[in-house]
């Protein structure tokens, strides 16, 4: 397994619960909680592939030269002997599901976001809890894996696709920003591709998240960067989530949390000098 770190000013908990280990429809579930932030350090797993989860926030995947971001409604997906570091937010609950079978939906993808749906994201919980039986928890495995699907990619230049189950254009727009949060878009762009207006696709943001779409953007651009900040300088998550220098990324934290970067690093991950550095 990946080592895992913390970097809050309490270390993370680890509960396990492992079913039919060792047959290749078995399960195995790590389920941390940390006060402050997770780090699952870098490494590989030659034996398992892995599903990270977490029902609290945003998550992070290093892949190769990449930093990934799941989206609503999604969750990491990684095979084995894959190298890969998946970062988690302050107060975050993340579940890592390891397995030794490759759901359909997801041959061919070796590292990435991918769907959950709301019954696998359940039946996570219920198997991640003391007593559960293992006939139950297998057969749990087995809709979760179901449950997981790949994300589906709008056409170069073309608008999302709203969710097939009809949430909307808001939801549509939320998950391709979710993937990369430095996505410059702006609203009438949106509409645009998704050949709707302006007014219909910001009362969707409205009725979907209760805040018009630029305040939803910079919300998520700021969880994004409390993900990054315990393992990446502040210059480097400014960039990663959108903003065109430090100073604006900072001046942004300072506002939605009351506190700049440092501070919250200083206070609530224990940043050390180096990270501090603009």
């Amino acid at each position: 397994m990946p080592p895992i770190g913390h970097y809050g000013n309490d270390p993370e908990s680890c509960e396990e619960y492992g079913y039919g280990l060792g047959a290749p429809d078995g399960i195995l579930v790590l389920k941390y909680r940390s006060a402050g932030g997770l780090a699952m350090g870098e490494g590989r797993q030659d034996f398992l592939h892995q599903i990270y989860w977490s029902p609290d926030g945003a998550l992070a995947l290093m892949h190769g030269s990449s930093t990934l971001f799941a989206g609503p409604g999604e969750a990491f997906w990684v095979v084995r002997a894959a190298s890969h570091d998946v970062h988690a937010g302050d107060r975050q609950t993340v579940y890592r599901i390891c397995l030794r079978q490759t759901p359909p939906a997801l041959k061919g993808l070796r590292a990435g976001p991918v769907t959950i749906d709301g019954e696998a994201a359940r039946l996570i919980e219920t198997i991640a809890r003391r007593g559960c039986d293992e006939a139950a928890a297998l057969a749990a495995r087995h809709r979760i894996l179901a449950g997981l699907g790949a994300v589906p990619a709008p056409e170069s230049g073309g608008p999302p696709s709203p969710d097939v189950r009809g949430t909307g254009f808001a939801l549509a727009v939320a998950r391709a920003l979710s993937h990369d949060p430095a996505d410059p878009t702006r609203l009438d762009e949106w509409a645009e591709r998704l050949r709707v207006s302006v007014k219909t696709l910001q009362r969707d943001f409205v009725r979907e998240f209760g805040m018009p779409y630029t305040q939803w953007r910079t919300r998520l651009r700021l969880r994004a960067a409390r993900v990054l900040l315990g393992s990446h300088p502040v210059t480097k998550v400014a960039h990663q989530v959108g903003y065109a220098s430090p100073s604006a990324f900072i001046t942004a934290f300072a506002k939605e949390y009351g506190q700049t970067p440092g501070d919250y690093l200083a206070t609530t991950l224990r940043g050390t000098p180096e990270r501090l550095q603009a």
